[in-house]
């Protein structure tokens, strides 16, 4: 009885994986990578897309939470101030308190003036028209008048309340001080920076997954370390002088509020979301 013979196997090649198992291992492929830019581009731009179609009473009492919130910020800085002695690593320390009014801010999805330079630029330089232009100015306008007004009304509670304790108080003064100290010119480009790490922050986060909270945490985390100006932030320190009697509001609104304003946009604007649309212009 002759024996039954079995057909030679290529060498080096093994069963074929069934058609499921090939589908499975696409998945975790796509899964495991990290989105493509064009991908981080459309993420982005639709929300801008969706903020701006928000209606402008949802745009505010947003924004009006971004300004309360972000001025957890401050309070977080002095309390550690207070809290850790004089050294040359105490800065370093106290800049851990900046992320803070960050965090509750992007993860919140409350709207942020500095985080809307880029979202909303985007689509607008997708489709600059006269319309898209339009709304891009409501936007702005809408959201930086009620961070401002979260900010001042933080800086009422903080100055005319029993909830600060007044080490406390005089510690974020100090804090406030400080960061007015820089001149014109070098205010508007200690902006730029802040402006660009904001944007690059918000091009991070799609890609980013679970790790959303380092990626907000790292990045402002840079700006306080950095000494770089922001606008929101900044503005809760120039109201809290303003209500202490230790600023003049017209020096404050030149010498602050104008050069970081405009940095700002310029460092998020005109800069990362310039670079951003460039480098898929051709693909999308």
């Amino acid at each position: 009885m002759t024996a039954r013979r079995e057909p030679a196997k290529e060498p080096g090649r093994g069963p074929r994986p069934s058609k499921g198992k090939a589908e499975a291992d696409r998945e975790e492929v796509a899964e495991r990578s990290a989105p493509i830019t064009p991908v981080i581009y459309e993420v982005v731009r639709r929300f801008g897309e969706e903020e701006m179609s928000r209606p402008a009473i949802s745009l505010w009492w947003s924004g009006v939470a971004a300004g309360l919130s972000i001025s957890f910020s401050l309070l977080a800085q002095a309390v550690l101030q207070v809290r850790t002695p004089e050294a040359s690593w105490q800065p370093l320390i106290v800049a851990l308190g900046f992320p803070v009014g960050f965090l509750m801010v992007v993860l919140a999805r409350q709207q942020l003036f500095t985080e809307n330079t880029i979202t909303m630029v985007l689509p607008v330089m997708a489709e600059p028209t006269r319309r898209n232009f339009g709304r891009l100015a409501r936007v702005w306008c809408i959201v930086l008048a009620a961070n401002l007004a979260g900010t001042l009304t933080a800086a009422i509670f903080c100055t005319y309340t029993p909830a600060i304790s007044p080490e406390v108080r005089d510690s974020m003064l100090a804090i406030s001080h400080h960061a007015m100290e820089h001149g014109w010119w070098e205010m508007l480009f200690l902006a730029v920076t802040a402006g660009f790490l904001m944007a690059a922050m918000v091009w991070l986060i799609p890609g980013a997954e679970g790790a959303q909270f380092h990626v907000v945490a790292m990045m402002t985390y840079l700006i306080a370390i950095s000494g770089s100006a922001h606008i929101v932030t900044g503005s809760m320190e120039a109201f809290l002088l303003l209500a202490n009697g230790q600023g003049e509001p017209l020096a404050l609104l030149w010498g602050f509020a104008a050069p970081v304003l405009a940095g700002n946009i310029i460092g998020g604007t005109a800069l990362f979301a310039m670079i951003s649309y460039a480098q898929v212009m051709k693909e999308i």
